[in-house]
């Protein structure tokens, strides 16, 4: 499509009502000197965001909203589409390849979005990963698990342990669970199939995108987790930051709580991490724009757990800062406007948070220390993010966390001491639920 010349250039930001992240990428473009647009599911909420210009689109239908965003453009031309997180990076991408925008394939883009086409593009392309295999939630586990079980089609479905089972789309850990015996599979084969159809009834009810039917069972891998908060420029991986998960993430959930970095691995284990998440960059055919991945690291080496088309999620960016100040949303944007950022460097300063978790199902009642939690020395911000009266729900059926802690100090020690001790300071009065969950 032919574009005019923009005088200043105007970005479509993909917004969805839910996401932790409008108010860091407005606050990062009104910084620049950039027009916005930002597109949700719903006009009330972006005409409070953006008073310039809005845009509604039913962000689980791609080629519906793609061209939505087409005629948009026709008459308020964009310079790029960037979509804030997983519910987005789809569809970024596909309006963006229709437009002649920056982007990745397409079919990159899917690949990062399902568990399952994420093991097969990396085996299919030499990157190790683990076994893995593909079920339906209705499937019998006790088949599944039972000696000498091959499926109709000659395949052989018994599994292995440890293994990890997994639903292909959620994010956050949600419904991921371990399980070292056919005993504790069949228990989490069940959880998560219960979730997954719990899920996909609501969809189907709300008419948006139908959740898979399907879940990943792959071998679990032992070893230390890391984030690793990247941005690839012409196909090349820029690594912004690695955290630390100081908390071990060994099961039966992975309920993530401290990202502290910069990382106090050494430099080799970092340069593996690194060449790691490059390496399955490349295999997915991702050349432009933010990357978040989640690895482990053992005697083996380093080992890619998952990697997405977009930064890290909820308000943990909020831990990073480039060059003078500049936030990770602000750089994301440069980037997606063509401005250089291959010279930003994370500041010097040690940074984190603590993703406070859920101890138990109900209705939030009060929240009690947050002041106290706040004078802790080190301690920037205390964000709870469900308001009193929310319900809560811990992993593996839990979306959300109560909120977030982050802090400052002049090493990583100092950092993951100043959240344990703010966390400490924190009490949750968590009533009971009325109804079932």
């Amino acid at each position: 499509m032919q574009q005019q010349p923009l005088e200043k250039p105007r970005i479509l930001l993909l917004l969805p009502t839910r996401t932790y992240r409008a108010t860091d990428f407005l606050e990062a473009a009104s910084k620049l000197d950039v027009e916005v647009v930002v597109a949700s599911e719903e006009a009330a909420t972006t005409a409070d965001l953006s008073p310039r210009h809005t845009l509604v689109l039913d962000f689980s239908a791609p080629t519906i909203a793609t061209q939505a965003i087409l005629k948009f453009a026709d008459t308020y031309p964009l310079a790029a589409i960037v979509g804030v997180d997983d519910d987005t990076t789809l569809l970024a991408t596909t309006a963006s390849e229709v437009l002649g925008l920056p982007h990745n394939p397409v079919a990159s883009a899917k690949a990062t979005r399902n568990k399952y086409l994420l093991r097969d593009t990396l085996a299919a392309n030499g990157v190790p990963v683990p076994a893995y295999q593909r079920f339906s939630i209705y499937d019998d586990p006790t088949e599944i698990v039972g000696v000498g079980s091959p499926n109709p089609d000659g395949t052989d479905t018994h599994a292995s342990f440890p293994c990890v089972i997994k639903p292909l789309s959620l994010s956050a850990s949600r419904g991921v669970i371990r399980a070292d015996t056919p005993a504790e599979f069949i228990e989490a084969f069940q959880r998560t199939t219960k979730l997954l159809r719990t899920l996909q009834a609501a969809t189907e009810a709300d008419s948006q995108e139908h959740v898979s039917q399907y879940l990943l069972v792959e071998d679990y891998i032992p070893g230390i987790e890391v984030a690793l908060e990247g941005i690839l420029i012409g196909g090349e991986l820029k690594t912004l930051a690695l955290f630390d998960k100081p908390d071990p993430l060994e099961g039966p959930f992975f309920e993530e709580t401290l990202y502290i970095t910069p990382s106090r691995l050494s430099v080799d284990i970092q340069d593996a991490l690194h060449n790691a998440t490059a390496e399955a960059a490349d295999a997915l055919g991702l050349r432009h724009g933010p990357v978040h991945a989640e690895l482990r690291y053992n005697d083996n080496g380093a080992h890619l757990i998952e990697i997405a088309a977009r930064t890290i999620g909820g308000l943990c960016a909020r831990t990073l800062r480039f060059g003078t100040g500049m936030s990770l949303e602000e750089l994301v944007i440069r980037h997606a406007i063509g401005q250089p950022v291959e010279g930003l460097q994370r500041e010097q300063q040690a940074a984190g948070v603590m993703m406070i978790p859920v101890p138990k199902a109900g209705i939030l009642g009060e929240v009690r220390g947050k002041t106290a939690a706040h004078h802790v020395d080190g301690i920037v911000e205390v964000n709870i993010t469900i308001p009193i009266g929310g319900e809560v729900v811990p992993l593996p059926e839990g979306a959300r966390y109560l909120g977030f802690i982050f802090a400052r100090a002049e090493t990583p020690a100092a950092v993951e001491t100043a959240l344990r001790e703010a966390h400490q300071q924190l009490e949750f009065v968590i009533l009971p639920c009325r109804r079932g969950l």
